[in-house]
């Protein structure tokens, strides 16, 4: 369970880092938006860039299995660098916008269904 108090607090402590940075042009707001009951966290956007609406999801991070799921990283860097930096082991961080075969090759975690250790 701290493990978990841990990841829930890095996670929002990266996405909320991420939040400060502000678009160059347009009048963009960001948003967080924290789940820390179901373990969903996310950074949006809003706003207006000159006449057309924008509204996107830039991060998209879920805790399960005891792991840190990144489902969506918009950022240039990878946000799981940053975890990476705080702590966390790579294999506790599954980047799940890869296509579970492709994922023994990215360096971090596989996700338990991979290895057939769901949790139920």
């Amino acid at each position: 369970m701290a493990k978990l108090d841990d990841y829930r607090r890095y996670v929002q402590q990266v996405l909320e880092q991420y939040s400060q940075l502000k678009p160059a042009y347009g009048e963009i707001e960001r948003q967080l938006i924290f789940d820390p009951v179901r373990d969903h966290y996310q950074l949006t956007i809003v706003g207006w860039l000159r006449q057309q609406r924008v509204h996107d999801c830039l991060m998209h991070i879920d805790l399960k299995d005891d792991q840190i799921w990144i489902q969506h990283d918009g950022t240039e860097g990878g946000i799981a660098n940053d975890l990476v930096a705080l702590g966390v082991p790579k294999d506790d961080i599954v980047l799940a916008f890869h296509a579970p075969y492709k994922r023994p090759y990215t360096g971090f975690g596989v996700g338990k269904e991979q290895t057939g250790q769901r949790a139920a």
